[in-house]
């Protein structure tokens, strides 16, 4: 066999290991920003129940115990799709669920106190669910999203306590 006959072999055997390569690193790299938007969504929904959770808690003195195992699980993929300041909305929301845990356990907050850091706690969840509602979801989700009804803490005349003396 002489060297000849060898080239094109090799010249072949070298385009495919770095076309194979290629391919790969492409696909893995898809996959990998499929999985961040999908993570952004588990923490955008996350979000909107522990945003209920403090509505319940403003209006009826009721503190539900907030989640945070999404967001602790997938911060990772969050930071690659996220800027500094989109990171910086969502930390911010999280960050302050150790205080809704003591004005949860501890009753020796003045009503006005507990208030204004509730509704500090919820203008910083409703901002994250802002910037992760305009990054994890497309046009025609995030108009889904905005006909659904959304959950907040109405009392009805079906639910009041007057309603149910009645039936």
């Amino acid at each position: 066999m002489s060297l000849l006959n060898l080239i094109p072999g090799i010249v072949g055997a070298f385009v495919g290991v770095i076309g194979t390569l290629a391919v790969s690193l492409i696909l893995q790299r898809r996959d990998y920003i499929r999985r961040a938007w999908s993570s952004a969504r588990a923490v955008y929904f996350e979000l909107d129940v522990n945003r209920l959770s403090v509505e319940l808690a403003l209006q009826f003195g009721s503190f539900a115990p907030l989640g945070r195992s999404s967001f602790e699980r997938l911060l990772p993929e969050l930071a690659t799709i996220l800027d500094v300041a989109e990171l910086q909305a969502i930390t911010g929301a999280y960050t302050g669920h150790a205080g809704y845990q003591q004005m949860s356990t501890e009753h020796d907050h003045p009503r006005a106190v507990r208030e204004l850091a509730l509704h500090g706690l919820l203008a910083a969840h409703v901002r994250a669910l802002e910037v992760l509602r305009m990054k994890a979801f497309s046009e025609s989700e995030r108009r889904m999203l905005a006909t659904a009804p959304p959950a907040s803490v109405e009392i009805t005349s079906a639910t009041s306590p007057e309603a149910a003396r009645t039936r």
